[in-house]
C-alpha cells in the first residue's frame, strides 16, 4: 500500500502521438501499479534536432484527443510548456514533486532512452530519486541496461512505429487511421500539419 498517489510520467514531444505511445500507456496503468500515467508533453528535446516538430499547442491538443475516449487513468501533463528551455527531465521532476507533495513520481522510457541516459543532465539524480520502468525496444539489451542502471524492466509488447513514419505518410495524404485515431487524422488534417515533410529516400 503506498501512502502516496504513485504517478507514473512518460515523457516524448509526441509529434505525433501515435498507437505506439498509447499502448506503452495502457500497459503503465495496467501493470505498473499507478494511480494516473501523465503524457508529459516536451516542447523540444535538448538532444534531438527540432525537424519538423510541431508546435507546442497543437501537440498537446493531439495528445488529448488520443487520450480522450480510451476509458483509462491517463492525463496530458503540460508542465514543461512552462519551465525554462530546454527542458531537462530532472528540472521538471523536482517541480513536479515541489507542487505535488501528495504524489510519488515515477518515470517511464524505453531502453533506447535508458541506453543513453549519460547524456541527460544530472541523470544520477534521477535514477537514484526516482523509480525507473523500462520498457524493450528491438537493438536494445533492456536486460542489461536494466541491470547496470538499476531500473525496472517490464515484459511489455515491443512496438516499433515511429512518429517519423506517421508525419510522412500523413504528410503525403496517407490514410493511417490504423496507427492514429481518425479524430487525430482530421485534426492534422484540419491544420495543415507535416505537410511539408521531408520524405527521405534509400
Amino acid at each position: 500500500m503506498h501512502s502516496k498517489k504513485r504517478i507514473g510520467l512518460f515523457f516524448g514531444s509526441f509529434n505525433p502521438i501515435h498507437i505506439g505511445h498509447l499502448a506503452i500507456a495502457n500497459y503503465a496503468v495496467a501493470f505498473g501499479d499507478f494511480a494516473e500515467v501523465w503524457l508529459v508533453v516536451s516542447p523540444q528535446n535538448p538532444l534531438k534536432c527540432k525537424g519538423s516538430l510541431a508546435g507546442e499547442e497543437h501537440r498537446i491538443a493531439m495528445a488529448q484527443i488520443a487520450v480522450k475516449n480510451l476509458n483509462l487513468s491517463i492525463c496530458v501533463c503540460d508542465i514543461e510548456m512552462r519551465l525554462p528551455r530546454p527542458s531537462y527531465t530532472v528540472n521538471t521532476l523536482e517541480t513536479l514533486v515541489n507542487e505535488n507533495s501528495g504524489c510519488e513520481f515515477c518515470v517511464i522510457m524505453g531502453a533506447d532512452s535508458l541506453h543513453g541516459i549519460e547524456r541527460w543532465r544530472e541523470y544520477q539524480k534521477i535514477l537514484s530519486d526516482y523509480t525507473v520502468y523500462v520498457y524493450p525496444r528491438l537493438g536494445y539489451d533492456a536486460k542489461a541496461l536494466c541491470s547496470k542502471y538499476r531500473a525496472e524492466l517490464w515484459d511489455a509488447p515491443i512496438i516499433e512505429i515511429s512518429s517519423t513514419f506517421i508525419r510522412e505518410s500523413t504528410g503525403t495524404g496517407k490514410n493511417m487511421n490504423a496507427f492514429i485515431s481518425p479524430a487525430l487524422g482530421k485534426y492534422i488534417k484540419e491544420n495543415g500539419l507535416y505537410k511539408n515533410e521531408k520524405i527521405e529516400t534509400v
